[in-house]
């Protein structure tokens, strides 16, 4: 993943779950959770390293003496002062920018960064937060190349994007976990390595968000993400809830929560990579049939890590992704995040313009970001401290939402191997919930934008699932006019 882990997570991801375990030489990692007596092999850098970028260091951790103690619970954040080319579109004069960074306040020291830009149309539109994957991958990624407001152009500017989500909505962007992106600490204990501690020091942020824009409070609350956000966003959704239940602080006005192209369920979405495969005629009938031969050892190691054996986690990932990794070996050189595209890079994408602009000193200084931290684009440490987590399955919270009527859309670009549309359907109407049997037998029609098919969705009262075509792990950057008509015609109760 580091997305896709990140599209890579990266971007794209960015990505949906990292890399693949060595049975393939060619995409594997190093990882220091694996421990070398159970595990001699190596794992690949190619995940890990994903989007083309290779920041100096993985991880910001600064010395405590540049971290002045901050108790309180507020936003220290400053109005951005940016250049942009061309017109934003926006109908108002003044758009709110704004960077800061938040100290989480359950943590030894650390500081969450994040991106808040408000709607281009109108202040009462939602509130929609985004969580890039990886996991350890910056939302910047998402934030520059899918749905934010601007984008970098050749010659490292910022133009406005035509398709950015805030034009129909308030839109947050968070490095998170720490050590991802402009985040940081001054003490390696920060480190999350459990989606329970990921989501508490997310919902910490978020009240702190509208303690500081009290403007917002009564605005509708959506969480988007993609690939390993498949991971955080059901916790995280089911942290607001419970605390909105448990009267916890300030109540936020929860609607929906949207995963694209995620990891959610790895059990039955690894089953599904041969399928795919076959389907799109990747690997054939033979390769089919062995490769679906290392599926049993695969599932038993997630059925014991699903029951708190940490062994089995990592003796799940390191089998599960001999799947992968098998598909790979006869697939070579396409790109595992759209197979309609070849792999060119170490990451199969180019997101260097991104990391060049914001180490630039004088973006940083507009940030309000130091100059001794520096962007890390996606988060080997973080990956690898999360090892534990990545083949756990977190469709379990999802039907209690579901009950209480939080909307759910599940959707995916038709075009993407690592985290592919035919697994998110699988386990979507695998889930047991009060409407799994309607679900299943609602029909699946046609999503069109401007008269023309952009997809194939089904719903049933508050879940919907969307296959998007022509596009890939990335829906938002390969489909972009798709995604804001989607996520409009869903966050105003319309797309089904």
């Amino acid at each position: 993943m580091a997305s896709s882990f990140s599209l890579l997570f990266l971007v794209v991801l960015i990505l949906c779950f990292s890399n693949v375990l060595s049975l393939s030489s060619k995409f594997i990692l190093h990882s220091d959770l694996i421990k070398p007596s159970k595990f001699p092999i190596t794992m690949t850098e190619k995940f890990i390293r994903q989007l083309n970028v290779f920041p100096k260091h993985d991880i910001n951790l600064v010395s405590s003496k540049e971290i002045e103690p901050v108790t309180e619970q507020r936003l220290f954040e400053k109005k951005l002062n940016l250049s942009y080319l061309g017109d934003s579109g926006a109908t108002v004069q003044d758009l709110g920018h704004h960077a800061g960074y938040y100290r989480l306040v359950h943590t030894k020291a650390a500081r969450m960064f994040y991106f808040f830009f408000e709607s281009r149309s109108n202040k009462n539109d939602p509130v929609v937060i985004w969580l890039t994957g990886g996991p350890g991958c910056s939302s910047e990624l998402a934030l520059f190349y899918e749905n934010g407001p601007f984008q970098i152009s050749p010659n490292i500017s910022l133009v406005w994007n035509d398709f950015g989500w805030d034009k129909v909505s308030n839109l947050i962007y968070v490095d998170q976990p720490t050590g991802t992106g402009f985040s940081y600490t001054s003490d390696d204990r920060d480190i999350r390595r459990n989606e329970t501690d990921i989501s508490n020091d997310l919902y910490d942020f978020i009240q702190a968000f509208f303690n500081s824009h009290p403007e917002y409070v009564n605005n509708n609350f959506y969480i988007t993400g993609e690939s390993y956000a498949g991971h955080y966003i059901p916790v995280f959704a089911s942290r607001v809830h419970q605390a909105n239940k448990n009267k916890e602080g300030i109540y936020i006005n929860l609607k929906g929560f949207a995963i694209g192209n995620g990891m959610t369920n790895p059990e039955i979405q690894f089953k599904a990579y041969t399928d795919y495969a076959l389907d799109m005629k990747l690997i054939n009938q033979t390769d089919y049939d062995d490769i679906n031969k290392l599926y049993p050892k695969c599932e038993q190691h997630i059925k014991s890590c699903g029951n708190g054996g940490e062994d089995a986690c990592l003796y799940a990932f390191q089998d599960c992704f001999k799947i992968f990794s098998s598909i790979m070996d006869i697939v070579g050189d396409k790109n595992y995040y759209d197979i309609r595209k070849t792999c060119k890079g170490d990451l199969c994408y180019d997101f260097s313009r991104m990391e060049t602009y914001l180490n630039y000193d004088q973006v940083k200084h507009a940030l309000g970001v130091g100059n001794d931290i520096e962007f890390v684009s996606c988060s080997s440490t973080v990956k690898q401290a999360l090892g534990t987590d990545m083949m756990k399955s977190f469709e379990v919270g999802i039907p209690p939402l579901l009950k209480d009527g939080i909307n759910l859309l599940i959707y995916a670009g038709e075009y993407d191997l690592m985290c592919n549309w035919l697994g998110n359907s699988n386990w979507v109407h695998a889930m047991e919930w009060f409407g799994q049997r309607d679900f299943g037998a609602a029909p699946s029609i046609s999503f069109r934008v401007d008269g023309e098919e952009k997809g194939v969705q089904k719903n049933h009262g508050p879940l919907t699932f969307l296959k998007v075509h022509d596009a890939g792990h990335m829906v938002p950057m390969d489909q972009p006019k798709a995604a804001l008509e989607m996520l409009q015609r869903w966050t105003q109760g319309k797309l089904s």
